[in-house]
Formats: structure tokens, C-alpha cells, sequence
């Protein structure tokens, strides 16, 4: 028996000793040479140990696998396809530049545009700002410093602000529009619109050339006063504004402006002219008793037509102004050179109604049912026109028979209207100019 145990066990670790010498020669003496070359033949086949086929290896994820792969395709190409159409409907932007050569620039950029200043400081030999308004992305250069050639263009589109008041400033604006002139035959500049200060008679002839109605280059001419001139397609209607070149400030009223009393029913602080209407409200104040219920505050001039008005303005008459219109219920605003004048905008701006001399006065100026004043009157301003100033005691009378609440609810017409017309001037000159430069619609 013990004998069958030690024949069984040697059999057995002889054979485990033989199986052992074999796979060892497997592994170090009979390697196989696997082919580099792998490819598929047909679904199923490939070769493989250098031109023998044989069947591929299944893979049980390569539906979900190849299904994966589509959907991936397919967001890859709708977010192209997206971003294809957000390129094409983005809306287009354009560039144009202001060079503000006269001191309505000011209002236009400051007062329409609400763009900013910089540097802020009023005194500054230049000064520049952008700011965007509908497609168009404006940039303002104005000051001593910006002269011919010395503004860099980033775009052929540019709007001059020039005065055309009278002969001196109209000479210095031909030379501005010459070196514009230039510009356009060099062809660094294609596109050009004109703010004009005009002439307050509406005598302005010598610009005539430069527009291309005529053979020149000016496309659009926005022009100060009612001048015959306007036809709302090339030659549009520009608000004379406040006196920038007083420095008069964008004016902002607290709730509490708004609703307090003034103290006055109305204001004149002027120059007082020899054989003008002027004289003839200061009579009516005198002869009435109406001086104590109106700040007044007048410096004489022999002459009417005056042919330069020359600043006689400080910093203590300017704050003595504004606060008359602030303290003042209503601004009497007569006749000058013209009918339209700084006072009428800057006494809306402190939501004093404007008490309007409504004549026409001479000159060349369109007339009519709309005149004078046709721009303020389309816009449906809210103002007390007089024909005469002998009924101006009667209107004082009305005033002293109005309730607080309802000078502040006319207060604040006046505030909102204002604030409307500066709005509607800033799109009309928006779409004026997207349309006449760069024909959007």
C-alpha cells in the first residue's frame, strides 16, 4: 500500500515537473511576431500576421458608440449653424465723428446726445467723449486745440458744428469746410453733415455752395432757426438751445424744486435795447405795479440790431440768472434779433413756462401760421404766447388765482416736455444721419 502512494505521488510531480518545462518554452522560447499591419477587409474580416484573415473582434458598444458619435456631430453643427445666424442678424454699428467748432456742439453732445466730457474741466484747449445712439457709436472733439488735420479719423463719416452768425465766424467756418472739401476729394472722407448756428435773420447764402443739392459735398445740413431752407429731407429744423458758451449746465431738479412755491411770478434779466419791445415790457411792468411780483434786472444798449454781442457775463451774474429761472414761475422771454432765443430753453430747463413774445421779426426768416418758433410749436410746447406785451397783466392776474398743486403740475409739463423734445432731437438726428450716411432703411 505504501508502496502504491509513493508510485501515484512520483507520477504526479513528474508530470507537474513536465507541464512546468513546457510552459516555460512557451514563454521564452516560442514567441509569436505580431503584425503591425491591421485592417479592415470586409464587415467581420481583417488581416492580420501579414496577409492571413481572420475574424474581427466583436465589440458589444459599438452601436452606442457610433449612435454617441451622431449625436455629437449634430449639436457641433447646430451651434454652428447658430453662430452663423447670430453673425448675419447682429445688428450692424457705424462710426462717426463730431468736431464741435461752435459752442451749440456743446448742446448737441452735452444737452441731445448726453454724451460725456473728458477732461471735465470747462477751460481744457480739448476736449473728447463717445457715446452710443441707436447703430451709430459717435465720438465729440471740440476745444482750441482741435484744429485742421490734427484730429486722427477712424471713419469717413463727420459732422462739422459750425456759426454761421455773422462774417467773422462765417469765415472761420469756410475754412473748416475747405479742409473738409479736401478731405472728400482725397477720399478719407465720403460722408458729411452740417450743424449750423445760422444767421438770426436766416440770411445764409454762403453755405449754399458747399451743399450737394447745389454741386457740393455736405449731404445734410441741420440748420438754427426758421429758415425757408427746411425741407426735412436734407435740410432739417436744429433747436437753438441754451447758452453753452455761458457754460449753462445740464440742469437736474430735485422733487423738491419741483413742488416748492417760488417766491416770483416772473423774471427779465436782459439786455435792454433802444426802440424794442423791451421797452415796451418794461413800460407795462412800470405803469401795472408789477416790478415787485417780477425779478428784474436790465443793462442798457443804445443799439437794436447789435452787431456783435459781446459777453459781459461773470460767474455771480450766471448763478444770479439760474436762480432767477429757479425762483420765477414764469420767464419773460421778448423779442431779440430773432424770436427764438436762449432764454425760452433755459427757463424750460428749471420748468419756469417760457412767456413768449410770438412776432415774427425781420430778415428772411420763414413766415407763416407755424412761425416763428415752427419747431417748438410742432413739438406742441407748452408756453403762454403773447401778440403784445399790454396783455401780460392779465396773465400775472391768472397766476395769482393758480393753486400751488397746480403750478407744479405745469411745472412739471414743462420738465417733461422739455425733456421729450431733447429726446425726439436726438433720435431725428440718429435716424437723419443712419439713413443719410449709411441707408439703413
Amino acid at each position: 500500500m505504501r508502496f502504491l502512494r509513493r508510485k501515484i505521488t512520483i507520477i504526479i510531480i513528474l508530470a507537474y515537473a513536465i507541464f512546468s518545462l513546457y510552459a516555460a518554452y512557451n514563454v521564452f522560447f516560442n514567441k509569436r511576431v505580431i503584425s503591425r499591419v491591421h485592417r479592415v477587409v470586409k464587415k467581420g474580416y481583417v488581416i492580420i500576421d501579414n496577409g492571413k484573415a481572420g475574424e474581427e473582434e466583436w465589440n458589444p458598444w459599438e452601436e452606442d458608440e457610433r449612435a454617441y458619435s451622431l449625436i455629437q456631430q449634430k449639436r457641433r453643427d447646430a451651434f454652428r449653424s447658430y453662430q452663423e445666424h447670430a453673425a448675419k442678424n447682429k445688428p450692424k454699428t457705424y462710426k462717426v465723428q463730431i468736431w464741435g467748432k461752435a459752442a451749440i456742439g456743446l448742446y448737441l453732445w452735452e444737452h441731445i446726445l448726453e454724451g460725456p466730457l473728458n477732461p471735465q474741466d470747462k477751460s481744457s484747449q480739448w476736449r473728447e467723449g463717445e457715446v452710443q445712439s441707436g447703430k451709430i457709436n459717435f465720438s465729440f472733439y471740440t476745444g482750441p486745440a482741435v484744429v485742421q488735420g490734427h484730429v486722427s479719423l477712424d471713419t469717413d463719416s463727420v459732422v462739422l458744428v459750425l456759426n454761421g452768425r455773422e462774417q467773422q465766424k462765417i469765415s472761420y467756418s469756410i475754412q473748416w469746410l475747405q479742409h473738409v472739401q479736401g478731405l472728400v476729394q482725397m477720399h478719407s472722407v465720403s460722408r458729411v453733415a452740417v450743424v449750423l448756428l445760422g444767421n438770426e435773420q436766416c440770411n445764409n447764402d454762403w453755405i449754399s455752395p458747399y451743399l450737394k443739392r447745389h454741386g457740393g459735398f455736405v449731404d445734410l445740413l441741420f440748420l438754427v432757426y426758421d429758415s425757408p431752407w427746411v425741407n426735412d429731407k436734407d435740410i432739417f429744423q436744429w433747436p437753438l438751445g441754451v447758452a453753452t458758451y455761458r457754460h449753462f449746465p445740464v440742469v437736474t431738479l430735485s422733487g423738491q424744486m419741483v413742488k416748492t412755491a417760488r417766491p416770483y411770478l416772473c423774471n427779465f434779466l436782459g439786455t435792454m435795447y433802444k426802440n424794442s419791445s423791451r421797452e415796451t415790457l418794461m413800460g407795462v411792468l412800470k405803469q401795472n405795479g408789477l416790478e415787485k411780483d417780477c425779478l428784474m434786472h436790465v443793462r442798457e444798449n443804445k443799439c437794436f440790431f447789435v452787431i456783435r454781442w459781446v459777453p459781459q457775463e461773470t460767474a455771480d451774474t450766471s448763478r444770479q440768472y439760474q436762480m432767477a429761472l429757479a425762483q420765477s414761475d414764469l420767464t419773460l422771454c421778448p423779442v431779440g434779433v430773432n424770436t427764438e432765443c436762449y432764454r425760452i430753453y433755459e427757463a424750460c430747463a428749471y420748468g419756469s413756462v417760457p412767456v413768449v413774445e410770438d412776432v415774427l421779426t425781420p430778415g428772411a426768416c420763414a413766415a407763416g401760421n407755424r412761425s416763428p418758433l415752427r419747431l417748438l410749436k410742432d413739438a406742441g410746447a407748452p408756453f403762454i404766447f403773447l401778440k403784445d406785451w399790454r396783455e401780460l397783466p392779465a396773465v400775472l392776474q391768472r397766476e395769482r388765482e393758480m393753486s400751488q398743486e397746480e403750478k407744479t403740475e405745469r411745472r412739471m409739463r414743462v420738465l417733461e416736455w422739455y425733456g421729450g423734445l431733447r429726446q425726439q432731437m436726438k433720435d431725428k438726428f440718429t435716424e437723419v444721419l443712419e439713413d443719410g450716411f449709411f441707408k439703413t432703411t
